[in-house]
């Protein structure tokens, strides 16, 4: 395992302890809201801090964007680490047991290293840039299905104001049919980790952000998997839209999307 993913999976591992301790005392944590039905809680904040202090120890160097803590390090710097501590926070705050922290390392903009993990079940995905993906060292593909006919695809529903509904719902419309089913579980990361891993054929979500998919996103690329935009492009970071799939169903996917949403998001 290269040395830099290695310090990444300590530093999910100890997070995910911060979350398992936690997770008896649901009730009487301090919880705030972002914006409307988005929270934060102080383990949200205390799994972050336990990130950044053992990734800043290793790397002092390096630049780093975290969900709550936003960017700090060294600005300037090739290398920076893009975190969610807690990615689906309001499954944890109701004890559904999916959730998952994700970790990536971006060097000079491309995304190198990456970890998902899922400290209920304790399956830990990573992915390094040309070496593949892994779940608890076991290396993953994605499925070869060849088209929409018997997919199960995972996908986010807009819950926030910044976050559009209609739009969603005409993809929606444009998936079902052919498809075997659809999920929505509450983590981004661990649907692209999903994804990666063949559990789901594919995946597709409108507003994420850069910490709810980078990680992830490198999971499907290494396990064989593409990803675009809704335009088609390589522009999912910046704009937040994304599919995931293999090659042939993501065509498949893209077409609906593309079928399904307004010109702005063809550009």
């Amino acid at each position: 395992m290269h040395p830099m993913l290695n310090t990444a999976v300590r530093a999910a591992r100890a997070a995910g302890t911060v979350m398992l301790r936690a997770s008896s005392r649901l009730d009487s944590l301090n919880v705030e809201s972002k914006q409307r039905n988005d929270f934060v809680t102080e383990i949200d904040r205390q799994a972050e801090a336990v990130i950044l202090d053992i990734l800043g120890k290793a790397y002092p160097q390096h630049a780093f964007l975290g969900e709550e803590t936003g960017r700090s390090g060294q600005g300037g710097s090739d290398f920076q680490w893009i975190i969610d501590p807690l990615d689906g926070t309001t499954n944890y705050l109701h004890g559904i047991p999916q959730y998952a922290i994700s970790i990536a390392l971006e060097h000079q903009g491309r995304l190198e290293q990456a970890v998902v993990y899922d400290p209920v079940k304790d399956e830990l995905f990573t992915a390094s840039r040309g070496g593949g993906a892994f779940l608890n060292s076991r290396r993953i593909r994605v499925t070869g299905l060849k088209g929409l006919e018997g997919a199960l695809l995972g996908t986010g529903i807009p819950f926030r104001d910044d976050q559009p509904i209609e739009p969603f719902l005409a993809t929606l419309r444009g998936m079902l049919g052919p498809i075997a089913g659809i999920r929505r579980a509450g983590s981004a990361a661990l649907d692209l980790a999903y994804v990666a891993a063949g559990r789901l054929d594919g995946y597709w979500e409108f507003a994420l952000k850069p910490w709810d998919m980078a990680a992830g996103l490198l999971l499907v690329r290494e396990a064989g998997g593409m990803i675009t935009d809704f335009a088609g492009g390589d522009n999912s970071m910046r704009s937040g839209n994304v599919i995931a799939a293999n090659p042939r169903l993501l065509h498949s996917m893209l077409t609906v999307v593309q079928n399904s949403v307004g010109p702005e998001y063809h550009r």
